[in-house]
């Protein structure tokens, strides 16, 4: 349990503050970069559903193991299903999008459609985002809620 919340939460901040702007900093071109970014978001959404659901069964089965009942609505399993639906969010809603955009930019010939192109980009990636910080906080506090958990035997 304890370990896919540090993958998960590690992965984030490993992540937003150490591969995203250093990629952005060394490698030649922003597509390259915006390419390698795209990858490894995907890998870490990847990491995030499965540590995800590794989270939320190891702790349903500890709470059967310590009180005879599952409590599915425990802040820590409200907490995990949030950063879960968040993460999906980000996955299957827009970094598809992204995607498309950043493809049809390169792609286009005149400016016109580059601009409105641009602009939608940069709105999902405000978005994509705000959804990782969400995540990252929900994380920060499902790490506080597990710890007072392990502290009380609760």
């Amino acid at each position: 349990m304890l370990l896919a919340l540090i993958v998960w939460i590690g992965g984030i901040i490993f992540f937003a503050f150490a591969e995203a702007p250093i990629l952005f900093s060394v490698l030649p071109t922003t597509k390259l970069a915006g390419d390698v970014v795209s990858a490894s978001l995907t890998r870490l959404h990847s990491m995030g559903l499965i540590s995800g659901i590794v989270f939320l069964g190891c702790s349903l089965l500890y709470n059967w193991q310590k009180h005879q009942q599952f409590r599915p609505f425990a802040l820590s399993h409200i907490f995990a299903v949030l950063m879960l639906a968040l993460t999906m969010a980000s996955q299957f809603g827009i970094s598809p999008r992204m995607r498309v955009l950043r493809a049809e930019m390169q792609n286009t010939e005149t400016m016109s459609p580059v601009l409105a192109q641009r602009a939608e980009f940069d709105r999902l990636h405000a978005w994509s985002t705000r959804l990782e910080i969400g995540v990252l906080f929900l994380g920060l506090g499902l790490v506080v809620v597990t710890a007072r958990r392990f502290e009380n035997g609760k």
